[in-house]
């Protein structure tokens, strides 16, 4: 296993809180081995979004590599999620690796670096596993923070609120630049399975088996591992209609099982449409969409869902009703 190397002063005080905020009344354990254990949880994760972002085994070493570096020179005891600042740091540093990958193939584009041909054997089996080498070329065409938008999104589940700051921009910028990075692949085929036909044959299987209230068939067309997120307005919204004893809306609900009750004998009124260049669905009332569903679709099912309904968050977004 690769070990971290310490760099900078580390407050041992620090060290007692755990990275999910209780204490531990006990070290029994160097402090700097305390922290590498710490970081090492988050050591697959912190890689797998290197690799997608860089697509370069060797530079998403490097990657990982610096967010040790940075992890061991602040203060821990001002790290409240430890997974999400890990996050936040090793993405950063990826987008820096972009944006001067970027500088120098303007300087010379003989010396740009191949992503593929940069990743070993067992690089390209994990990556042909989760999206394929053909994801990973197209992905090489975005612009740094359209890649990493779609990355930590699509891929990695991190909200925009969360993503925005990292790219400088507003989480409703931040979901733009997912959202033009997803059109993109989507006009390169880079995934076969979600084709514009694939994509509304699963949403409209989605909507009719909510609309009938088929537990089964919704639990068929979903991922296992499928997320909802629905923004404060469209919570708000559904809280107001849900029937008695019926699963609320939260603004994150996880697993088939959970998203297929809270939609079960909903979404009556939802049609489809299609949400920046997708197939997705949208409520309207009076020919305005006030929720906008936006779909990500994979072999076949539906891996996540987002539930937008500030009027802001819409108007920035290209939606067009679709014929039933």
């Amino acid at each position: 296993m690769f070990a971290p190397q310490v760099v900078g002063h580390i407050d041992p005080a620090c060290l007692v809180r755990e990275y999910d905020g209780t204490k531990r009344e006990d070290v029994t354990v160097s402090d700097r081995d305390l922290l590498a254990q710490h970081f090492e949880t988050h050591r697959r994760r912190l890689r797998g979004i290197a690799l997608r972002m860089l697509g370069s085994s060797y530079e998403a070493d490097d990657a990982v590599q610096e967010s040790w570096v940075r992890l061991s020179r602040v203060e821990a005891d001002s790290v409240d999620n430890l997974g999400g600042w890990l996050t936040t740091v090793v993405a950063r540093v990826c987008l820096d690796m972009l944006r001067a990958r970027g500088t120098k193939r303007e300087v010379s584009a003989d010396e740009s670096p191949d992503p593929v041909a940069s990743a070993t054997p067992e690089d390209e089996a994990l990556l042909a596993d989760s999206v394929g080498l053909a994801l990973l070329v197209v992905l090489d065409t975005l612009e740094p923070a359209e890649r990493l938008a779609f990355v930590l999104h699509d891929m990695f589940s991190v909200p925009f609120d969360e993503i925005a700051p990292i790219v400088g921009r507003t989480p409703v910028a931040a979901r733009q630049l997912a959202s033009r990075a997803r059109r993109r692949i989507q006009s390169e085929r880079a995934f076969p399975d979600t084709s514009a036909e694939t994509q509304h044959e699963v949403v409209a299987a989605f909507l009719a088996a909510s609309r009938d209230g088929d537990f089964a068939a919704l639990l068929r067309v979903l991922d296992p591992d499928v997320v909802v997120r629905a923004d404060a307005v469209a919570v708000a919204m559904a809280t107001s209609r849900v029937s008695a004893g019926a699963p609320e809306l939260r603004d994150e609900v996880r697993g088939a099982d959970a998203v297929a009750r809270v939609f079960a004998g909903r979404a009556r009124a939802a049609r489809l449409s299609l949400v920046d260049g997708l197939v997705g669905a949208t409520f309207s009332v009076g020919g305005r969409p006030r929720v906008v569903f936006d779909f990500s679709v994979r072999g076949g099912r539906v891996m996540s869902i987002e539930l937008l309904a500030d009027p802001e968050t819409i108007e920035t977004m290209d939606v067009h009703p679709l014929p039933d």
